[in-house]
């Protein structure tokens, strides 16, 4: 007796189709900058016209604006998961959460590198520039690096200066692994280590 394969709708193919054209264009986009990456690039990597993409996407600057938008969305959520429960142990969750996504998906290296170059890129569209400015992680750690110092469970220091090495981090180790993806991924808690009181 065969197999059954469970039937895919439509809709969950335009999903898969979508998503496969999102990290497509991500790559794209972090290997050659905004302005270098053309609609069409984007659509012969997935294998489409470029008409045809415009069914999933209205344009480029719709494309990109979604990726950044997702970019700011994940840190932002992770932060108001944080105004809750020990201070260390935010950071433990989210040094093990960001560093097992980065071993086990390469989207979440390249996005970490997107959204880098897109905060120092000024050829950017305006709506995703718009997107950007309601990334702050550095805010909300710092007032978690505060409550950690009373704690007794965070070393002393400036806050704001300990989220920018604690969050810095993570970043370069991202670069990295977009960069080298075979090498190794450190231990989350070497980074915990740059915040938790000896």
């Amino acid at each position: 007796m065969k197999d059954v394969q469970p039937m895919v709708t439509r809709q969950e193919q335009r999903e898969q189709r979508r998503e496969e054209i999102l990290r497509a264009a991500l790559r794209l986009f972090v290997r050659k900058g905004y302005a270098g990456t053309k609609v069409g690039d984007i659509a012969e990597a997935v294998g489409m016209s470029a008409g045809l993409m415009f069914h999933y996407f209205d344009s480029k600057e719709a494309l990109y604006e979604e990726l950044i938008g997702l970019g700011v969305s994940g840190p932002m959520a992770m932060m108001g998961e944080g105004a809750e429960g020990g201070a260390i142990a935010f950071f433990e969750g989210a040094a093990a959460g960001v560093l097992g996504y980065l071993r086990e998906e390469p989207f979440m290296a390249d996005m970490f590198v997107l959204m880098g170059n897109a905060l120092m890129d000024e050829a950017i569209p305006e709506g995703a520039r718009t997107l950007l400015a309601g990334l702050d992680v550095h805010t909300p750690t710092a007032e978690i690096v505060r409550r950690g110092q009373r704690e007794g469970t965070i070393r002393e220091g400036d806050p704001v200066a300990l989220s920018i090495a604690f969050w810095c981090a993570i970043q370069g180790i991202a670069e990295e692994l977009a960069l080298n993806p075979d090498m190794p991924c450190p231990d989350s808690a070497w980074i915990v280590d740059i915040v938790r009181k000896r």
